[in-house]
């Protein structure tokens, strides 16, 4: 049975086989990645601890926050309106604040590419996709920045952002909130999403580290205890698509 697969797979196109690599490659990344990102919940938070899931989608993480912390204070966002009012059914709690809301650095109304067909790839401009002919359609959403929206009575623990490329944007408009609370960042930043923005690691560098003290990590390299990347580890983890979901926090434990 298996030499029949392989020699399909041989035998296929190069640009075919080299779509399915990428594909499979991703399928596996994100699976470690969602391994790791449990890790860190349960790392990070306290009972009571404070979380912000910027795109929320439908609740994964939210869910995972919720488990670490069901004494905590929770801030969702999500700007697509059926899985906002998915979130506004499975979630409601006292404790948590969903908005639909795309989160950047201004305040205002701004086109979105909703991906129907798969809606993880929506954001604020299309993106490289791994499958060909997605289905797209353009809605209105609001945007706010989040040093607006948390109030500074709940000091935050954890953030994780996942925006398909406009990361930077949202650190933009949280650079109060992460100077204040020092909080662990979880956050997607690759090639085929960042790029369609103009974005590049120098600029998630310089307001992570040079404006909020943070440092960034790989996820594995945080939870192992091992030291944060230099600027030229994490513009190479870019630059070689080697990684696309990074952590920040302060080099030191906070008090």
């Amino acid at each position: 049975m298996i030499a029949p697969i392989r020699n399909a797979f041989l035998n296929m196109r190069s640009d075919v086989k080299y779509a399915l690599k990428q594909r499979l490659r991703r399928i596996s990344k994100n699976d470690i990645y969602d391994h790791l990102t449990e890790r860190v919940i349960r790392k990070a938070l306290g009972r009571g601890s404070g979380c912000v899931d910027v795109g929320c989608h439908r609740g994964d993480i939210l869910e995972l926050m919720l488990r670490a912390a069901p004494s905590g204070y929770f801030y969702a966002f999500e700007p697509l309106p059926n899985f906002f009012a998915g979130l506004k059914k499975d979630f409601n709690q006292a404790n948590i604040e969903i908005h639909e809301i795309a989160l950047s650095d201004s305040d205002g109304e701004a086109q979105f590419n909703h991906v129907v067909s798969n809606p993880g790839y929506s954001g604020f401009l299309p993106r490289r996709y791994d499958r060909p002919q997605e289905t797209e359609a353009k809605i209105t959403v609001k945007m706010r920045r989040l040093d607006d929206i948390v109030d500074p009575r709940h000091r935050i623990d954890l953030v994780k952002i996942d925006v398909e490329g406009a990361e930077l944007q949202v650190l933009r408009g949280a650079t109060g909130l992460l100077k204040r609370d020092q909080p662990v960042v979880v956050f997607e930043h690759g090639k085929g999403a960042a790029d369609f923005y103009g974005t590049g690691p120098q600029d998630v560098h310089e307001i992570l580290v040079n404006q909020c003290g943070l440092a960034i990590w790989l996820l594995e390299d945080w939870l192992s205890g091992a030291p944060p990347l230099t600027f030229e580890a994490f513009r190479e983890q870019f630059d070689e698509g080697l990684n696309w979901y990074f952590l920040a926090a302060p080099v030191r434990p906070r008090a």
